[in-house]
């Protein structure tokens, strides 16, 4: 019986071979997984302008100020209306903000869509945070179902510590939604449509009220705790306008609906400067000033 050895030659042949099968086989593993992997190192350094996802807010707010903007499309074959209710908004760094897109399926079929974003200056990524967000899921929208879905953000003071951020004045939050072939487990988007939240509404409140209101004090405007079921223009000590006080209003979750949508058509010659136009704002900001009455 003949035993054959392998020679010099032939090992290093075949170990040059096993090496190419290992390099291979790193690589095409590399490549199955590199969106995973590219995916979780942008949301790590934020490299992309990519944002970050946090349970909640623990920054100090900071008196300074950044704009942010807030821009949407949709890929194409995508039947669906998308868009920011809000243009932009001013937010003091530290301070959690929530604001709300509408989204609208113009088709027949219910379709599942997944929402990517950006932020842009890139480097304002790494402290760009959300709380919530529709971008975190698969969502399904049913056939010509429109709903408004909110977004909780804030930007890390520590931008302004950063040499190469500290000059961030604006940042654009963009989404763009793309049909997502993942409909099992999707989540659906008429959760967004459920009762008024009071809890949004405080933030709601503090983020869009609290530069001129304050429950138990006047600030700008009157104080507001108590304020279901109490005639307009009641409370003594405030200047009210005229207006307002001879008015005859007693507020009432439709009252306040009817006045924050449009105070000066309400009661022509009132001194409300400012409008809440979005119904959904208006129904959570009214279900928190009824909850803090103990309504």
């Amino acid at each position: 019986m003949k035993i054959f050895r392998a020679s010099g030659r032939q090992t290093g042949k075949l170990a040059t071979l096993g090496g190419l099968l290992l390099a291979i086989g790193v690589m095409t593993t590399l490549v199955s997984y590199s969106v995973t992997l590219y995916r979780l190192f942008c949301s790590v350094t934020g490299a992309g302008g990519t944002t970050q996802r946090v349970a909640a807010d623990t920054a100090k707010v900071s008196a300074r100020t950044v704009t942010v903007f807030f821009d949407t499309d949709v890929a194409p074959g995508l039947p669906w209306r998308f868009v920011p209710v809000q243009r932009q908004t001013v937010v003091h760094l530290g301070e959690e903000v929530p604001v709300f897109f509408e989204a609208e399926n113009t088709s027949d079929r219910d379709i599942v869509g997944h929402a990517t974003f950006n932020v842009t200056p890139d480097k304002a990524g790494i402290y760009f945070k959300k709380i919530e967000c529709f971008c975190f899921t698969e969502e399904r929208l049913a056939a010509h179902q429109k709903v408004e879905m909110p977004v909780e953000f804030f930007v890390d003071p520590a931008i302004a510590d950063n040499p190469s951020t500290r000059d961030v004045e604006q940042i654009t939050l963009s989404y763009t939604f793309f049909e997502s072939k993942r409909g099992d487990g999707a989540q659906d988007l008429a959760r967004f449509d459920a009762a008024p939240d009071p809890a949004l509404g405080e933030k709601l409140f503090a983020s869009q009220c609290s530069g001129c209101h304050e429950m138990a004090r006047a600030k700008i405007g009157p104080p507001l705790g108590g304020v279901i079921g109490r005639p307009a223009g009641s409370v003594a000590g405030y200047p009210y306008s005229p207006a307002l006080a001879q008015s005859g209003i007693t507020w009432s979750t439709g009252t306040l609906d009817k006045w924050l949508a449009a105070p000066q058509a309400d009661v022509p010659g009132s001194l409300m400067p400012m409008a809440v136009s979005d119904a959904a704002v208006r129904r959570d900001i009214i279900a928190y000033l009824s909850r803090a009455d103990g309504s």
